[in-house]
């Protein structure tokens, strides 16, 4: 008696479904927290629970894959800016594309942002992110265009703020962070004799949570 061999999905097959899985895994995070199981993003997905497990080993893979999409996003469109010729206008626009992407994902970086920090790729994702922002602010410091004493760490940090901020008003008015992101801008933009009253951060704040992802 002959045995079938299970097909070998195609790679096209397999990039459909790991896009599939990495939406619908965003959307059910967001919607209902890290203690979604690996079952219930299989079925939202449209696929088999063992295609989850050929795509990631864990649901903490599956997190930090995610957020290493979203990080990888923002440090590609940076680093296209650092080619730009008015360098103020590239750092304002890299925060543009900061907030954007974090108010187009905010409950998935709410709910679960924190937890996927034990990933060290996103840990080392994030610190690459600092330092393309860090090159955009120098070039803008260089050319006077910004206060002589922001960082990029304090560029990366306001980008959550200003979508902090917004957040209340997202629902309605979706495009509300605009606002806010051009009164920061403004800030660091300022031309003032006043030194901030507290020193920058050296580092971004990346100790590991205490927060723990089954599965």
């Amino acid at each position: 008696m002959s045995r079938t061999t299970p097909a070998v999905p195609s790679r096209s097959d397999a990039v459909r479904n790991r896009r599939l899985l990495l939406d619908a895994a965003a959307r059910t995070f967001a919607e209902r927290g890290v203690e979604v199981s690996i079952g219930e993003i299989a079925q939202c997905a449209g696929v088999g629970k063992g295609t989850v497990f050929r795509h990631f080993s864990s649901k903490a893979d599956l997190l930090a894959a995610i957020m290493l999409g979203m990080l990888d996003e923002l440090e590609s469109a940076g680093t296209a800016l650092l080619e730009a010729g008015d360098p103020a206008l590239a750092l304002r626009d890299f925060m543009a594309a900061g907030v954007e992407i974090f108010v187009r994902d905010r409950a998935f970086c709410e709910v679960v942002g924190r937890p996927s920090l034990q990933s060290e790729q996103v840990r080392e994702a994030i610190h690459r992110l600092r330092d393309v922002a860090e090159e955009l602010t120098a070039r803008a410091r260089r050319q006077g265009a910004v206060r002589p004493d922001v960082t990029g760490t304090d560029v990366v940090l306001l980008l959550s703020g200003i979508q902090h901020t917004a957040a209340p008003l997202l629902v309605t008015e979706p495009e509300a962070w605009r606002r806010y992101l051009e009164l920061a801008f403004d800030g660091i933009t300022a031309d003032t004799r006043r030194s901030l009253p507290y020193p920058p951060p050296r580092r971004l704040p990346l100790a590991s949570p205490d927060a723990q992802v089954d599965g």
